[in-house]
């Protein structure tokens, strides 16, 4: 996965090594779009840039470079006071950004207060918390396009109620260290779970076989969310904390379930507040195919909503679908025999493929064409 750095080629500066290193290469920063930068220390920078037409988006500065930019003909959007969160915000979030706060209790994190300002405003009807929502959700798209650009990803779906501590939840993991060592980026809905254990796999790829056998021992004593997120939570940050320097891989979660948290095993988490934009993006980011274990309704409504670009190439060529556990899907949720009636005599046809074991699935999902 790409590392973030100065895009000095698409004007838009989102952190402040980029604003210095625009300045510096450019001398302008005329017609750039800053966001979320601190730029209370770079007044002196702003007074002598020009910054004609430059967008700043909820940058503080002092109030005589505020001045001198919105005098050159730039827009100043100033940072809104009282979020939990940055609407306006450059990057994705980290595990750490969601979680600071965690030794007080999940209720003190960032995760957690922010879906508390989503289910009051969302109660109240505000049109402009609503606008906040949109942009912060239009941001975390553009960070992710900007994160993923060049890269394989291959997405990992499956239900929540997987529990730490199953043989499907270590199948799960060896799965996205297998996808993940073969060169491809996960990407999973974020949550706890399968989609959980997809992202420790990621996170385990650069170790040891051993270290993922450790891992998972360390988790069990957390099985699950609830009773207490805290624990659940403190559980993983235990195992990061033993190995620090995990392998990378994207979870795309949302508030919108905002009792499921996140899971702090992806390396970039793009959370958004509203759900089908996070379900279409998660998606329609799955360059390389997706595998799909077992779940419930959540991963059924996942299928057909890829199948149903695959169906139409809108996206076009359509992409490998992997479906695990054939019992599963031909019996307790017989999804299988309407996908196979749709893609008949289609080109997504030969991207599709049911497999019994999870190991199968990367062979499948290679064959397939991912």
């Amino acid at each position: 996965m790409p590392a973030h750095a100065a895009h000095h080629d698409d004007r838009e500066i989102e952190t402040l090594d980029d604003f210095d290193a625009t300045v510096s290469a450019r001398g302008t920063l005329a017609g750039f779009r800053v966001q979320a930068v601190d730029l209370t220390d770079r007044t002196r920078e702003l007074l002598a840039t020009d910054t004609a037409g430059a967008i700043f988006l909820g940058c503080p500065m002092r109030d005589d470079a505020a001045a001198k930019v919105r005098a050159d003909g730039a827009m100043v959007f100033p940072p809104v006071p009282n979020l939990p969160f940055d609407p306006y915000r450059g990057l994705l979030y980290s595990p750490d950004e969601l979680f600071a706060g965690l030794d007080k209790g999940y209720e003190e994190t960032l995760d957690a207060r922010a879906y508390a300002w989503f289910q009051q405003t969302k109660a109240d009807g505000d049109i402009f918390a609503s606008m906040l929502r949109s942009i912060h959700d239009d941001a975390v798209s553009d960070a992710l396009d900007e994160l993923l650009r060049g890269t394989r990803v291959v997405g990992v779906m499956g239900g929540h109620a997987m529990a730490r501590g199953t043989e499907a939840y270590a199948g799960a993991a060896r799965l996205g260290r297998e996808l993940t060592r073969s060169g491809l980026t996960v990407a999973t809905g974020g949550g706890p779970g399968a989609m959980e254990a997809a992202n420790l796999g990621a996170y385990a790829a650069p170790y040891d076989d051993e270290m993922l056998a450790e891992a998972l021992q360390l988790l069990a004593k957390a099985p699950k969310f609830t009773p207490s997120i805290t624990d659940w939570a403190a559980a993983a940050f235990e195992v990061r904390a033993h190995w620090p320097k995990g392998g990378t891989s994207v979870g795309i979660p949302t508030w919108f379930y905002g009792h499921e948290p996140p899971n702090p095993f992806a390396s970039h988490i793009a959370k958004y507040f509203a759900n089908a934009t996070r379900e279409d993006g998660l998606l329609a980011r799955s360059n390389a195919g997706i595998v799909f274990l077992p779940g419930a309704a959540g991963t059924v409504q996942e299928i057909f909503d890829n199948a149903t670009p695959n169906y139409y190439e809108s996206r076009g060529e359509p992409t490998p679908m992997v479906l695990v556990d054939r019992a599963h899907w031909t019996e307790r949720l017989p999804t299988w025999p309407l996908l196979t009636a749709l893609a008949r005599e289609r080109s997504m046809e030969s991207r599709i493929a049911l497999v019994d074991r999870i190991e199968e699935a990367p062979a499948a999902l290679k064959r397939l064409g991912g």
